[in-house]
């Protein structure tokens, strides 16, 4: 490696985190951000840094732009996706994906699925505004150049996706020990088989949702409510065999839930568990599609 070329390496690193984290929120997928922020490293080495003022605001732009057209063909694959989506997993390894510290905002944090979901809803500029803006700490002025847009125009999109983003967010936060109580809770409610136990620890308004990306079987449409949940995971948990299969606890994208691969080592599928009101789930997400689960340890 050529000196200019270690050089330019030197001056990428330190933004590399920070880029797969804007990455990752705006594609939901692991694969895919780990793809862009090389690309970005491409664009960077092909550049003349010597005109380049700021390295951080320089490649934020570079990433967006690309995210912005890795979009367009996601949102056709979503056209015809089989069944419910949801973002590729990230399991125990959160701080790979969080901007550093320099990003205090609360939000930056923010690897849950009703997040990243929330996200999804919103348009593509808007995503962009809302993330640059109120998750990275980038000026209207910075992501109007990265947006081709006015920083008056910036501001508004950031504003109505704003209002989208606090309204899904969770009222009540929920402690490691409740978190655990939970995830406890809903374990021993499958081992026994017990519907009613489960259905106790749902919330009334429970949400289920299984993405298999029409590869394995999986529930089609979200499930509603926790009497019509509790019934269906006691009925997919009666094929869950000890001697074919392992669990493990994880934090998936930053919340309580469980890996369970093979005894070969095989993945299976992820559960995460969004807790609600005290003592509560109030949403389940799992992902079962093999190409989601192609970056999970198993």
């Amino acid at each position: 490696m050529t000196s200019t070329v270690m050089q330019e390496a030197d001056d990428f690193e330190p933004h590399r985190r920070h880029l797969r984290a804007l990455a990752y929120r705006m594609l939901g997928s692991r694969a895919e951000a780990e793809d862009t922020v090389q690309d970005a490293w491409l664009r960077w080495h092909a550049t003349d840094r010597s005109r380049v003022e700021n390295a951080r605001a320089f490649l934020s732009r570079t990433v967006t732009r690309l995210c912005l057209d890795r979009i367009k063909s996601a949102q056709a694959q979503r056209e015809v996706y089989v069944g419910s989506w949801l973002p590729e997993p990230v399991v125990d390894d959160e701080a790979a994906f969080q901007p550093g510290p320099e990003a205090a905002h609360e939000l930056a944090s923010d690897l849950s699925f009703a997040f990243m979901l929330t996200l999804e809803r919103l348009s593509p500029l808007e995503r962009a505004a809302f993330l640059l803006h109120d998750v990275f700490d980038m000026g209207f002025d910075e992501i109007a150049a990265a947006l081709g847009r006015s920083a008056s125009a910036c501001r508004q999109l950031a504003s109505r996706a704003r209002a989208n983003v606090h309204a899904s967010r969770p009222a009540v936060k929920v402690t490691p020990d409740e978190e655990q109580r939970l995830a406890g809770a809903f374990v021993r409610a499958l081992r026994d088989g017990d519907v009613d136990a489960l259905a106790q620890v749902l919330a009334q308004d429970a949400t289920f949702v299984s993405d298999g990306g029409g590869r394995v079987t999986a529930v089609p449409q979200p499930l509603f409510g926790r009497d019509q949940i509790a019934k269906v995971l006691i009925g997919f948990a009666r094929l869950y065999d000890a001697q074919v299969h392992r669990t493990r606890p994880a934090r998936i994208n930053g919340l309580p839930g469980f890996v369970i691969s093979t005894v070969q080592g095989e993945l299976v599928q992820t559960i995460a568990l969004e807790p609600g009101a005290p003592g509560e789930i109030k949403a389940i997400y799992v992902t079962r599609n093999p190409d989601k689960l192609q970056m999970v340890a198993p």
